[in-house]
């Protein structure tokens, strides 16, 4: 049996919150979209994508727009706030701590699809 903090979503984030901060752990790998790891392994993305038509792409995947809702939602950016796995830097962009970075979210597979345009 996996220890609690092992299985994915220990801390009961709700489904909107799991995937936006699996996009936010997702970007946070892609180059150019986030600054190098500070001394205490917080990392600050420096923007969000911005969608075409249905979708955006993160990396080579791609990712539809409904479930990015949480993206540009304040009670989200708060509710990772309280939990420790997000800040807003001084432009009020996301930085994921490093709780945030590791946290096992379980719905990459179905966030992430291959595709081509």
């Amino acid at each position: 049996m996996a220890e609690p903090d092992e299985r994915p979503n220990p801390l009961k984030l709700n489904p909107l919150q799991l995937k936006t901060l699996a996009i936010l752990q997702a970007l946070a790998r892609v180059e150019g979209y986030a600054d190098p790891p500070d001394a205490e392994g917080r990392v600050a993305l420096r923007y969000l994508p911005h969608p075409h038509g249905d979708h955006f792409h993160v990396g080579r995947a791609l990712v539809s727009s409904r479930d990015a809702a949480g993206l540009a939602n304040h009670a989200v950016d708060g509710a990772l706030e309280r939990k420790g796995l997000l800040s807003l830097g001084p432009g009020g962009g996301p930085v994921l701590t490093p709780a945030g970075l590791g946290y096992a979210t379980g719905v990459e597979k179905q966030l992430f699809h291959q595709g081509h345009h």
